[in-house]
């Protein structure tokens, strides 16, 4: 299943732990908290200002 930017940062965790780094390198350290695991994809690259486009390339390239 391809992650998509409207996917919820708990969604994606749950099904692919190991995606955390590429959250972690964009300034996402608080993985555990609940409005974290709560936002969308999207909504986290938003507020870090980071490509949502470019950051799902990434994460799809390893799952």
């Amino acid at each position: 299943m391809a992650i998509t930017k409207d996917m919820l940062i708990g969604d994606i965790l749950t099904a692919y732990p190991n995606l955390a780094v590429h959250l972690s390198a964009m300034g996402m350290h608080c993985l555990g908290c609940p409005s974290a695991r709560g936002e969308s994809l999207e909504q986290a690259c938003m507020v870090h200002g980071v490509d949502v486009d470019e950051m799902l390339e990434k994460m799809n390239a390893d799952i």
